[in-house]
């Protein structure tokens, strides 16, 4: 078998141009052709990881199988390629720095100074080369985060120039940069994306493929303009014009060959591509037999990236009932008792979204009461289903003063509460349930019909639980706990009996919904949804 190959995305011009779409595009076009294919992002913030950073900073907070915090471009290549990222997947300049800063602290440096280049360089090196010498993957695609130029990825683009330099055949150099269009000069302008190139070249890294993002078809004369000024061959100019979609980005790079210019550069076999089951998914999402609206009732709606897994879960789950989910964004700050009624007017289903702090709680807990009491289905997320613990205990079980200690230490009735185990811990990372953990469903429940399965496993996020102390209470007047986490008899899944679909998660679904499985909550919320809409 050859050896893994490891190729590089790198971003010009300006930022968000979808390094992370075309890095998964990329790796879903080869893993059809049958290779193994992972992808792993290098961001050049010094913060340790995401799980600190507030969502209008970073957007989503992504989180793996093993409890890694990440960046949410891991969530886009899980969602294409249906295999689950890790630690390993996600590195930032702070984990660089902590570990060289560690080993020197231990000695491993026998003395040496310690500077960029070799340390800090090296430490890069090892951290792309892990997920290659595991011998799972034909080919570890990375993506460098921010644009070539910041003085943030210096490191990063001199490490890839080492490898390129090392791994010869076995590396390569995919460029994503802008072809913008000038509407008063009515033409596509290639300067930028010259002065790009030369940047890179500055630094010592050839381009070998360019991807040129545009909302024009780039002309055959263009393509060649741009490989002469930017040293690379006509054929790996690729063209990544504006779609309505991500999903359409694979098909796209399929017409432009860009997974057949990887192979022939990496001295690959070029196998025929497998895509039957991504274009049935495209022809669904495309001719969707009604549509419905779903309100998403949350406190960073102005930032749409702070819910992208949800959002992109709805998606799949939409085409597999099919129909379009129109998904509304309201925020829950202007929630209000005399509103509600008003914001909340002909939607078919309500979800309220993940959150951390006080704020827009109350908005979230009107809307909840709202649907609870008016049969419209639902569905909690984390701090979703907890503020649906908090609604039922105040106007069902009459606690008025209920609520989590999260937001009120001193609540009469703290429905919602910290684990005992959790209080000692003074780093805020350290009180989090992080990462995958087991849940047993209870049979002849919603949640039963929806996973069709006793023993499930979910992704956590959070610091807070459903208070024991409370549950035969609330099964009682029939908000019952359908899903218990066996380890240490905690609260997973509660679903109200006597409402078409009422359902509050403790975990984050989203996390673990692809194209090619979507999740089964979403895909029973957007049923139900559905129904109510009489459709």
């Amino acid at each position: 078998m050859s050896s893994t190959k490891y190729i590089f995305v790198t971003g010009g011009v300006t930022s968000s141009l979808g390094k992370g779409i075309i890095s998964a595009s990329l790796a879903k076009l080869l893993q059809a052709r049958g290779y193994s294919v992972t992808i792993q992002k290098l961001d050049p913030y010094i913060n340790i990881d995401p799980g600190t950073l507030n969502p209008y900073e970073h957007g989503e907070c992504f989180v793996t199988d093993d409890g890694a915090e990440t960046d949410l471009d891991l969530g886009h290549y899980e969602r294409f390629l249906n295999v689950p990222t890790s630690q390993a997947n996600n590195v930032t300049t702070g984990k660089i720095y902590q570990s060289v800063i560690e080993k020197e602290r231990r000695g491993d440096y026998l003395g040496q100074t310690v500077q960029v280049i070799p340390h800090i360089t090296d430490e890069i090196k090892h951290r792309v080369k892990l997920l290659g010498n595991s011998g799972k993957f034909d080919f570890v695609i990375t993506e460098i985060g921010g644009t070539v130029g910041d003085i943030e990825s210096l490191p990063y683009v001199e490490a890839v120039r080492q490898l390129k330099w090392e791994l010869g055949n076995d590396c390569l150099v995919i460029h994503l940069t802008l072809i913008p269009y000038l509407a008063a000069a009515g033409e596509l302008k290639t300067k930028p994306t010259q002065h790009s190139v030369k940047m890179l070249l500055e630094s010592g890294v050839q381009p070998d493929i360019l991807v040129c993002r545009t909302e024009k078809a780039l002309s055959e004369a263009m393509r060649h303009k741009i490989a002469l000024f930017c040293n690379v061959e006509p054929h790996a100019v690729i063209e990544s014009i504006d779609t309505d979609t991500i999903y359409e980005v694979p098909m796209l790079m399929l017409k432009e060959n860009l997974d057949s210019v990887v192979l022939q550069k990496t001295n690959m076999i070029a196998r025929e591509p497998d895509l039957r089951e991504w274009e049935d998914f495209l022809y669904r999402l495309r001719h969707p037999s009604c549509e419905i609206e779903i309100g998403l009732v949350g406190k960073y709606i102005e930032l749409k990236d702070a819910y992208k897994s949800i959002v992109e879960s709805f998606i799949h789950a939409g085409t597999l009932n099919s129909c379009k989910v129109k998904l509304k964004l309201i925020h829950s700050e202007t929630i209000f008792p005399e509103n509600v009624g008003e914001i909340l007017k002909g939607l078919n289903g309500i979800i309220v979204a993940p959150g951390f702090g006080e704020r827009g709680i109350e908005g979230k807990i009107n809307a909840i009461r709202y649907v609870r009491e008016n049969n419209i289905p639902f569905l909690g997320i984390c701090l979703g289903m907890q503020c649906a613990v908090v609604e039922f205990a105040r106007n069902v079980l009459g606690y008025t003063d209920a609520y989590s200690t999260e937001m009120k230490s001193n609540a009469q009735y703290p429905v919602i509460d910290i684990m005992e185990s959790q209080k000692k811990v003074s780093c805020k990372g350290g009180t989090m349930r992080l990462g995958a953990y087991p849940c047993s469903v209870k049979i002849g429940t919603k949640a039963f019909e929806t996973y069709k399965k006793s023993e499930i496993s979910e992704r956590h996020r959070h610091r807070y639980e459903f208070n024991n102390k409370y549950l035969k209470e609330f099964e009682n007047n029939g908000f019952i706990a359908s899903g218990i986490n066996p380890q240490e008899n905690l609260v997973e899944i509660m679903e109200l009996k006597d409402h078409p679909w009422f359902m509050g998660v403790q975990f984050h679904p989203e996390y673990k919904s692809t194209v090619a499985k979507p999740h089964p909550v979403f895909v029973e919320f957007v049923k139900a949804a559905k129904k109510h809409s009489g459709n």
